[in-house]
Formats: structure tokens, sequence, C-alpha cells
């Protein structure tokens, strides 16, 4: 009895997350989802269970290719948001790869790849002031535009904005 309280109370505690997160915060999200479907579906490969990993896989390719791909935004630097999309779809990739085969090294190769994405993603965050975030300057018609140099962290923060 205990578990299922647990679960409805967590899942509130993410439904009220979700509500209430800002764009940054929504992709961290995804990521964690992401990986915590990876960690219970290497637990049912780890256990034979078929059905258990099917259904985690399935969820995360779900998370990576209807999550956090389609959210990727190219305006800002086209290249840059193509090999993340390109990333995303290797990763989707080898999730049904483990799925298919229940092959651990695909699982292990694409948890670590959106580990490191996560992590990345993680560190930018406080470079993002909640201000910047809500607001886009508007451009002066009477003054030329410089464009900034892009660092890693720029690029990848750009890519998400919705």
């Amino acid at each position: 009895m205990f578990g299922a309280g647990a679960s409805v109370y967590s899942k509130v505690g993410l439904e009220t997350d979700i509500l209430t997160a800002d764009p940054h915060r929504l992709v961290l999200i995804l990521f964690d989802g992401a990986l915590l479907c990876m960690a219970r579906a290497r637990a049912g490969v780890q256990a034979g269970d078929i059905a258990a990993r099917n259904r985690s896989l399935v969820k995360a390719v779900q998370i990576v290719d209807e999550g956090l791909r389609v959210a990727v935004d190219p305006t800002p630097d086209p290249e840059f948001a193509g090999r993340l999309v390109s990333l995303y779809q290797y990763v989707v990739m080898r999730l049904l790869q483990a799925n298919l085969r229940g092959d651990s090294a695909a699982l292990d190769e694409a948890e670590k790849i959106m580990a490191g994405l996560r992590r990345a993603w993680a560190q930018i965050g406080p470079q993002v002031s909640p201000a910047a975030q809500r607001t886009v300057p508007m451009p002066d018609p009477g003054r030329p535009q410089s464009t900034p140099s892009a660092t890693p962290a720029s690029r990848v923060r750009h890519a998400y904005q919705a």
C-alpha cells in the first residue's frame, strides 16, 4: 500500500515540476526521464524480463525522439542544431538495437551519450538568467548588428530556445 501512495505522490510532484518549470528545467526533466527509462531497461535486461526492457526502451525512445529531438530550434545555428538532431537520432537507433537484441553495449552507449548531454545542459543552466529566457532584445534598425562569438554553452542553450 505504501508503494502505491509513494508512486502517486512522486507523480504529482513531477506534474507540478513540469507545470512550473522554465524551458531549461523542462529539458532537464526530459533528460532525467530518458535516463530513468534506460536504467529500468538495464534492470530488465539483467533480469531477462523482455517485457520490462521493451516498455522502458519504448518510453526512452519516445522521450528522446518526440521530446528532446523535436525541441531543437534550428534558427540560431542550423549546423549545430543539425548535429544535435543527428546525435539524438543515433541514440534512438542504439536504443532500438538494445531493445531488438537485448544489447547491453548499445544501451551503455546510448546512456553514456545522454548522460553527457544532460551534464552539459545542467552546467549551462546557471549561465541563463530567467529574465534572459523570457525576453528577446529587439534589434535597433538604425544600428549595425554585430554577431557575438558563440560559445558551446550558448549554442546548446540557443538550440532549445522556445
